[in-house]
């Protein structure tokens, strides 16, 4: 008896692909936080100037987490609605 690969429809691709993009955006939040940690680190061992830009730094790196965590919310809510193909229309 022979099998035939049924074809994945692009619903099923696109689900996988937004189930990737979202543990990817995770994966890179971690690493975020962990230099928003170390920056926290380094603001107790500089002078005061040099803390200012530190903290520029963090603020930007708050706000760039903040907003990877409002796109693995969307997608992970899509991704629960079974509705990947709405993602194509978030970018």
């Amino acid at each position: 008896m022979k099998h035939h690969h049924r074809p994945e429809t692009q619903e099923h691709i696109a689900l996988a692909v937004m189930t990737k993009e979202a543990e990817q955006i995770k994966a890179l939040i971690a690493s975020l936080r962990k230099s928003a940690r170390d920056i926290d680190k380094q603001r107790q061992q500089v002078d005061a100037a040099l803390r200012g830009a530190l903290d520029v730094r963090r603020t930007n790196l708050m706000a760039t987490i903040t907003a990877l965590e409002d796109r693995v919310s969307a997608l992970q809510g899509l991704i629960r609605l079974d509705r990947p193909y709405v993602a194509h229309r978030m970018h």
